[in-house]
């Protein structure tokens, strides 16, 4: 197994994988979506008081040289990038909403894949959903009174027009007020498999791996869309209907946790043994939807170490990095809550690897 640190867009510089290494590291995935500061800055706030990403469809990041200058600077640091995880929304938002430009952005992601076959970024990790990860609060949730994220069963509301994946795609769109009409699960999994259809044949020619993330919070409908993966089931499924070997699973342990009804030591063992692990996300929680909270990743409901006994036990090879942990009470909560968070993994792995 191997401990890898996930940096958003706005970490992705030499101070944070130095800061990677020293806590333990030796890969990175780079949540590479970042916000917009152009045209678009203005709209960051809805008439609510809810705050939105704007997402930059300009970012070189995505160019092939972006790319590649991207894992130089992670090699120069001693670190391996192993992963993307997730495209930008106004990449694909078409593909997500079956807009009028959707084979044009298909074609896109077609090159982002080729692009990341030439640089040698083997996982592409993403999450199919039109409202995105939508709902959450922050409080003191974590032991001490750690701050850290929950859902708490807030009063769903329509998904306005010019945006998708939580992000705004279309300031124009989104100024008008306007919802979009409900989606149904059976027309959200159409544009899915018709997803992975067109872009699965470019993915294995690059030797580019689509790591799958399940749907956070895990439940069937969410501001009136339709949702993929809320049971460990739906994984199964998924892989039953399209057995590609370079289709994969983006385990995130914390929404599998939010699952009511899941059993996520069975569903951790039969998608290491079928070899479908893209990469995971090593969180716990306490509770599930529609009440759950975030917490550090040793105190929730889930046995973690059970966890990596199973990996072990089914010589899982690929990473694991810490996701979403409860902010410390320092200058630094962020750095240490994800130091924390990485030792309690290191010396967890080493032992049952060593035993």
């Amino acid at each position: 197994m191997k401990l890898g640190l996930g940096l958003y867009r706005s970490m992705l510089d030499a101070d944070h994988y130095r800061f990677a290494r020293q806590a333990g590291a030796t890969h990175v995935v780079a949540h590479a979506v970042g916000n917009f500061t152009g045209s678009l800055e203005r709209i960051v706030t809805a008439p609510t008081g809810e705050h939105f990403g704007v997402c930059d469809p300009d970012d070189p990041l995505w160019t092939l040289d972006g790319l590649r200058s991207l894992r130089s600077a992670i090699n120069a640091e001693g670190l391996e990038l192993e992963a993307l995880e997730n495209f930008c929304p106004a990449h694909w938002s078409d593909v997500l909403l079956d807009g009028p430009r959707r084979d044009q952005q298909i074609e896109h992601l077609r090159g982002i894949l080729r692009d990341m076959g030439r640089v040698g970024i083997p996982v592409m990790g993403l999450y199919f959903s039109l409202a995105g990860v939508w709902g959450r609060v922050e409080g003191p949730f974590a032991r001490a009174g750690a701050v850290s994220v929950g859902f708490e069963d807030p009063a769903d509301s329509p998904l306005p027009l010019g945006m998708a994946w939580n992000m705004v795609v279309d300031g124009d769109q989104f100024e008008t007020g306007a919802t979009l009409p409900p989606v149904s699960v059976e027309e959200v999994e159409r544009r899915f498999l018709a997803f992975l259809d067109d872009v699965l044949p470019a993915a294995e020619e690059a030797g580019v791996k689509l790591a799958i993330h399940p749907d956070d919070p895990p439940m069937r409908t969410l501001r009136g869309t339709g949702r993929l993966i809320c049971h460990p089931d739906d994984y199964h499924a998924l892989f039953a209907r399209r057995p590609h070997p370079n289709l994969t699973a983006e385990l995130c342990l914390g929404t599998v946790g939010e699952m009511p009804g899941a059993d996520i030591y069975d569903l951790t063992d039969r998608l290491a043994a079928d070899g479908k692990i893209g990469y995971i996300h090593f969180r716990n929680v306490r509770g599930k939807v529609p009440r759950y909270h975030e917490v550090f990743v040793d105190e929730g409901e889930t046995d973690m170490v059970r966890i990596l006994r199973i990996l072990h036990a089914r010589r899982y090879d690929g990473v694991l990095i810490p996701d979403h942990t409860p902010s410390m009470e320092c200058t630094a909560g962020w750095h240490a809550g994800i130091a924390f968070a990485l030792g309690y993994m290191k010396a967890a792995i080493r032992l049952i690897e060593e035993s």
